[in-house]
């Protein structure tokens, strides 16, 4: 079970980690993501590990991965120690890079085929936007998570500059306009299509829930791609979920049993408006 002092980090250790380089270098592997699948999504795995590390131990635990696609993220989080299970609709997704999909799991994030509290760390990147019930899927992870463990949540808002993906930017107009727009250029329809496969979500919803959540507390709510110094584009309504590009929030499940402080922390994230 993850205890307390798992999660209280070195908090000057993850400014360090979140550098500008590291932005830079990001955002230089996202322009190629289309066509150099292998460098964007090798160098985002690795980036995950240090990030989640940064709020949890991994050697030992058992992490899964609601979404978890290409086993890009597989390779990373078992690299540095973690007994990883992946999720996803489609199993064979999982050997687009040549992983083995012993261990993995096919079924839906917003019905999840785990037992309640039976995982340390509930994982997902860049999931989130493309289910239809995004509280569904978040009441999921938090009741596949035991008390003490971590929830770590990726995803793009919709007024991100990505929030309409590869119909980006034109999603600003509508995503029905940016769906026609796309397939009237390319002869063929988005891969994300809006209201299908991509939904709008925002920061401020995920934050209410997460408000209004009795189970979780938040350890942090940051920009995930943006450097340390960055981080206060979070706490201001409206800007957030355009500038913060991508978005991160960590959270604790908590204990309800009396006497029991797997679910106390001394790490505690920056208020955020809500």
């Amino acid at each position: 079970m993850t205890t307390a002092g798992d999660a209280v980090t070195d908090r000057a250790g993850r400014r360090r980690f979140a550098t500008l380089g590291r932005s830079v270098a990001l955002f230089r592997a996202f322009l190629v993501e289309q066509t150099d699948p292998d460098r964007f999504y090798g160098l985002l795995a690795a980036d995950s590990v240090r990030q989640v590390s940064g709020y949890t131990a991994l050697t030992g635990r058992t992490l899964l991965d609601v979404g978890g696609g290409p086993g890009y993220f597989a390779a990373a989080f078992r690299a540095a120690g973690a007994r990883y299970v992946g999720l996803d609709p489609d199993v064979g997704d999982f050997s687009a890079v040549g992983e083995s999909v012993a261990g993995m799991l096919r079924g839906s994030g917003t019905a999840l085929p785990v037992r309640s509290a039976s995982v340390d760390i509930a994982f997902s990147s860049n999931v989130l936007e493309h289910v239809s019930e995004p509280p569904r899927m978040l009441d999921e992870m938090v009741r596949v998570t035991r008390p003490g463990g971590v929830l770590f949540v990726s995803f793009t808002p919709w007024l991100s500059p990505w929030g309409g993906h590869e119909t980006s930017p034109w999603h600003y107009l509508g995503g029905d306009r940016a769906r026609q727009r796309y397939q009237r250029r390319t002869g063929r329809p988005p891969k994300n299509r809006y209201r299908e496969t991509l939904f709008p979500v925002s920061i401020s919803d995920a934050l209410r829930w997460a408000r209004g959540n009795g189970d979780v507390e938040v350890l942090d709510a940051l920009p995930r791609y943006h450097p340390w110094w960055g981080r206060w584009v979070v706490r201001v309504p409206g800007v957030r979920e355009v500038v913060a590009w991508n978005f991160v929030l960590v959270l604790r499940r908590i204990s309800h049993e009396p006497g029991d402080l797997a679910g106390k922390t001394e790490l505690t994230g920056g208020r955020v408006a809500m």
